[in-house]
């Protein structure tokens, strides 16, 4: 049987809007450009072998490549410290703790030697699940499209959190309000082994162009 041929991505002039459509979701199956995948920092075997994930983001393209994790757990530490002016792999945005041992989402596995870690997050739905189980409405898109809780409303019933295919929101056990991924960035920021890495928009546009 002959292998389903790969389709041609970031091989021209791309928008944001065509990686909002797999924002959330892996490259496996698209054959990048030499320019992309050079920006991006990764290969194409790792494309294929379904380890990298991209986040369609306002200020740039969220690129994960689950290849570079080491599991050290920065992203989760930055994330709390930024949102929350505290230290909380359990509230953060970006998860990665619960991940560790227990294969939970299908990551977490001791395999070839190594353990495979997985810094997963908010996909940030086009019709998402824990706004429509929200009773309060709390969750709501900003002028980015970005869905956030408002703490205002929110009530920490933990229905988000429920009806979320993949648990993301979480209700902090100390104020009681939930919480979800805002896309602030500061999980890449602090990554120091290149899992998490944002690229401006225009440098993406730049690198289809010069296909």
């Amino acid at each position: 049987m002959s292998e389903q041929p790969k389709r041609g991505f970031a091989t021209k002039e791309i928008t944001r809007r065509q990686f909002l459509k797999i924002s959330g979701k892996g490259l496996a199956g698209f054959a990048l450009s030499s320019t992309m995948l050079s920006l991006q920092g990764t290969t194409q075997d790792e494309v294929d072998a379904g380890k990298v994930n991209t986040w369609a983001m306002p200020q740039g393209l969220l690129v994960v490549n689950t290849d570079k994790c080491v599991g050290c757990q920065r992203c989760e530490i930055n994330c709390t410290l930024v949102n929350d002016g505290c230290v909380s792999s359990y509230i953060s945005r970006v998860k990665v703790t619960r991940n560790l041992f227990s294969s939970r989402n299908g990551t977490g596995l001791y395999t070839e030697d190594k353990w495979l870690y997985y810094p997963d997050t908010c996909r940030q739905c086009a019709e998402p699940a824990c706004a429509n189980a929200c009773p309060m409405k709390a969750i709501y898109a900003d002028e980015n499209g970005i869905k956030k809780v408002d703490q205002d409303k929110c009530v920490g019933c933990g229905m988000c959190t429920q009806a979320c295919p993949w648990h993301m929101p979480t209700v902090n056990p100390v104020t009681h309000k939930s919480s979800k991924c805002i896309q602030c960035g500061a999980c890449a920021a602090g990554c120091p082994s290149g899992a998490l890495s944002i690229i401006p928009w225009d440098a993406v546009t730049a690198a289809s162009q010069a296909v």
